[in-house]
């Protein structure tokens, strides 16, 4: 009883308004000092958050789209500070940006959101905002994020102004049908031309130059005009409470403790803990356990309304539960599911292998979890002679590939070998009994271990893109040279002002994956900027080159190329080889070859005793014969040697491929 008596105590403590009562008398099972006290009080604060004060005309939901590097997560941070969502410090770098991959780059790879509470002429206002990231690889993430928005702030650097992803996201928000903000960011910048920019805009994109608002995202200058010009401009969502629940799951995030966090936004009705929810998707049902908004850490609340924009815990205990695009409805309520998300397309093509086949269910989890949170990622089980059992995985670009495999590393601790990108070919059968095998005539090739014979084929397509460059004038006749080089075909030319010109090319993909972005720069002092866009396939010569090694083809440096391009790539590939294959006792050869017919050699000498040492003078046979008896002995070993290209040695060889 007394101890009853005693917990009574502590809890009415604790409840009390003054923290240094509640901290006078803790029990030993509860957490001391102010710290604890706190965190206790955080957590009961965060439940009182009610949501229904802020009705459907009240909520502006907006993305921040740009070029790399042309300050949209510096404006989103300076937009945290104006609203009160962070404490305003020097600290404040990239606040949105969590993970280490962005933080130690410089870029953004995932887009993040946050909700802002702002007070505009004695309403007040919430605003979701989704921060996107700028590179051409990740347009996937951006174009997820405008499914959630009524709006976009378009922000263009003042110094550098429109480039090639500018171009690019501003369509993608255009075609959404969605209002778009101009901002000429970094004018604080000694370099900076506003009034360039502004003309440029108004030629490019038909935006009147009175509409755009300059500012500097990194001093604040001119910001808070930007938050006004939202809730002036934007329109509020077309939704209503009183419909059913009707949310579209547009990201989701894997947590160990608590399973999977879905990112929703409502276009009907209203969610709380307690509620059965069905996915439209897997067909499952599921019971609410929180819900809440991001600001941009979790913040729980007691309901998210139409028109808002927050995550849902529901116990989802498997990656493949929430899909990114499926739509979320009560049980026996059911709604006619949203359209989703058209899937990503790859674009690159890489064999990824655990380095030691121990770790391989490991690796399968870290791929599962991570391919939740990165849904653009393709996965295809693959196996291999010389590494084992692994997967053909598919990316939407050179950099996506990287920054994959930089997380595999930083957050799930996996050291994985990556093999040598692809891209995806595809092949028109001629040959009734392989239609009748593959069930279709046109194949899909995205291994060269799958590449069928010239004669069962009646052509070969690749895959091409249409590329945007942005560059200063004075390197047009560099940049022209080097894409005539890549076999591309120009197809428009556009002087922006008089001294930006925006060229157009339809590139072949395989072309550009590999090195092209990096020649581009270096042609271009770093000014040249890059965007590319699917374009179908158009017919190629191409042919599979295997390397053989004394004879025998090594599978894993099978490689398509252009009949073109097969000597030179052949002779770089049998050079290298020839370096990274450590010595043997017995000669090896390495050659290319199309077919039976041998394109490039190299040879490795072998290792070998110097016989005639101990022969002084005498007679001239007795050298002849002992160095013919070496000679034999040499050619049984060659006979029943086996060459093993090492794994170190064969990633040696392919990473310096893709360095060329």
């Amino acid at each position: 009883m007394a101890l009853a008596g005693r917990t009574a105590m502590w809890w009415a403590r604790l409840r009390s308004p003054c923290p240094a009562a509640a901290a006078l008398c803790l029990p030993p099972w509860l957490p001391a000092g102010p710290v604890a006290c706190e965190r206790l009080y955080s957590s009961r604060g965060k439940e009182q958050l009610d949501m229904s004060t802020y009705p459907v005309e009240s909520i502006r939901n907006f993305s921040i789209i740009a070029h790399v590097d042309h300050g949209k997560s510096t404006l989103a941070d300076r937009l945290l500070e104006i609203t009160g969502t962070i404490a305003k410090t020097n600290h404040n770098k990239q606040v949105l940006d969590k993970l280490q991959v962005e933080r130690e780059r410089g870029i953004t790879v995932k887009a993040q959101s946050a909700s802002l509470f702002y007070n505009h002429e004695g309403v007040n206002y919430l605003l979701n905002l989704i921060d996107t990231p700028g590179h051409v690889d990740f347009s996937y993430e951006v174009s997820r994020s405008l499914s959630a928005c009524q709006g976009v702030i378009l922000v263009v650097d003042a110094n550098e102004g429109i480039q090639a992803q500018t171009v690019a996201n501003f369509y993608l928000a255009f075609e959404a049908g969605l209002t778009i903000i101009p901002v000429i960011n970094k004018i604080d910048l000694k370099n900076a031309d506003p009034e360039r920019v502004e003309k440029q805009i108004e030629k490019l994109f038909d935006i009147p130059i009175d509409e755009c608002v300059r500012i500097s995202a990194k001093q604040g200058t001119n910001v808070e005009e930007v938050l006004q010009k939202v809730i002036e401009k934007i329109p509020p969502p077309h939704c209503n409470t009183a419909d059913p629940l009707k949310a579209l799951v547009f990201d989701s995030t894997f947590d160990h403790y608590r399973g999977v966090i879905a990112n929703i936004a409502l276009f009907g009705g209203e969610i709380q803990k307690g509620h059965k929810i069905v996915s439209a998707h897997t067909k499952k049902r599921y019971e609410v356990n929180e819900v809440g908004i991001l600001t941009p850490n979790e913040q729980p609340t007691h309901k998210l309304y139409a028109g808002q924009v927050g995550y849902v815990i529901a116990g989802m205990k498997e990656v493949t539960e929430a899909q990114i695009g499926d739509t979320l409805f009560l049980y026996k309520q059911p709604v006619e599911p949203l359209p989703g998300f058209k899937s990503a397309k790859p674009m690159v093509f890489a064999g990824v292998y655990p380095v030691d086949q121990t770790e391989y269910n490991n690796l399968k989890s870290a791929l599962e979890r991570l391919t939740l949170n990165d849904s653009s990622v393709t996965v295809h089980r693959d196996s291999s002679l010389a590494l084992g059992a692994g997967w053909r995985l598919g990316f939407l670009g050179l950099l996506h590939m990287e920054v994959f495999n930089q997380r595999l590393e930083q957050e799930y601790n996996m050291s994985v070998i990556l093999t040598a990108p692809t891209v995806p070919y595809k092949a028109i059968l001629s040959s009734a009994k392989l239609i009748k095998e593959y069930g279709k005539a046109e194949i899909t090739i995205i291994n060269p271990s799958q590449f069928p014979d010239k004669l069962s084929v009646s052509k070969y397509l690749e895959p091409t893109v249409l590329g945007t460059i942005v560059t200063p004038h004075e390197y047009i006749g560099k940049i022209i040279s080097l894409c005539q080089d890549r076999r591309a075909v120009q197809k428009d030319m556009l002087y922006i002002d008089e001294r930006r010109v925006m060229l157009k090319y339809l590139f072949p993909l395989n072309e550009i994956v590999v090195d092209f972005y990096d020649a581009l720069k270096s042609l271009s002092s770093g000014y040249a900027s890059f965007d590319y866009e699917d374009a179908g396939y158009q017919a190629a010569d191409l042919i599979k080159m295997d390397i053989l090694l004394n004879g025998n083809p090594v599978e894993e440096l099978a490689t398509i190329v252009h009949n073109d391009k097969a000597y030179a790539t052949g002779k770089f590939l049998c050079e290298r080889l020839k370096d990274a294959i450590p010595r043997q006792l017995f000669e090896i050869a390495i050659q290319a070859a199309i077919g039976k017919k041998i394109i490039a050699r190299e040879t490795l000498k072998a290792y070998r005793k110097n016989v005639v040492a101990k022969c002084y003078g005498g007679d001239i046979t007795r050298r002849m014969k002992l160095l013919k008896r070496q000679a034999e002995g040499k050619r049984l070993m060659r006979k029943i040697g086996n060459v093993e290209v090492p794994r170190d040695a064969f990633i040696r060889v392919l990473k310096r491929q893709t360095d060329k």
